[in-house]
């Protein structure tokens, strides 16, 4: 069980019959359901600046009138994600999508995505708060937060301190086993220690950057009940 799905890099490395996947960002999982179905884009993908804009225009479109989850708005937000600015996933305070173009060099873009339809065919995606998410007793729970850093909004409210510690004690409640993984802020070791984890540390690629900055980041691992 995955609150914060994200990229899906875990779950996919793993490949378990079943998971229960979750993430606050509906875009993203709307993009996961489609691909249970099927997905294939039927539109015009090219990494072009005037092309770009005019996408992100017609999605955030689809959201202001209630179509987020509709077919062309998860083909939409892949391309996007795909041409838009370091691999950003951003939204302003409104819900719009709101980075820019990314002048890269060159994108491969994919247009058929029903290889996938049988590997996510057990898998259970939903979008909630993380005290929402639903956990069995024996889930092993891999838990992938927000970074403790400024930009935090890959959802249209963000993610706070508060919302670090909520999903820290919530994690906490839970009897079967559990990984954490987070920036290695002095706060984040120590909420964690005081729940009772043990805490290890380990260097790994910067996931995002919104300034670009790719260098290694210091994260913290925590485990229970392993």
């Amino acid at each position: 069980m995955e609150p914060f799905c994200g990229g899906l890099a875990v779950v996919l490395g793993l490949s378990p019959e079943r998971a229960h996947l979750n993430d606050a960002n509906q875009h993203l999982i709307n993009f996961y359901r489609w691909l249970q179905k099927g997905l294939r884009v039927d539109f015009q993908m090219e990494n072009d600046e005037r092309l770009f804009y005019a996408h992100r225009d017609r999605f955030n479109a689809l959201i202001a009138s209630g179509k987020a989850s509709t077919k062309e708005a998860a083909a939409l937000f892949y391309y996007l994600n795909r041409t838009g600015f370091n691999g950003l996933c951003r939204f302003n305070r409104s819900g719009e999508f709101n980075v820019p173009f990314g002048r890269y060099a060159r994108i491969g873009y994919t247009r058929d995505f029903t290889a996938y339809r049988d590997a996510f065919a057990d898998w259970t995606f939903t979008n909630t708060d993380v005290e929402s998410v639903s956990v069995e007793r024996g889930d092993f729970v891999y838990a992938d937060p927000p970074y403790d850093v400024e930009f935090t909004h890959y959802a249209k409210d963000g993610f706070t301190w508060e919302d670090q510690q909520r999903t820290a004690l919530w994690l906490s409640k839970h009897r079967g086993p559990v990984v954490l993984v987070n920036q290695a802020t002095p706060r984040i070791e120590q909420l964690y220690r005081k729940l009772g984890y043990q805490v290890q540390f380990l260097v790994a690629p910067r996931r995002m950057s919104c300034t670009g900055d790719r260098t290694p980041a210091r994260e913290i691992m925590g485990t229970r009940n392993l």
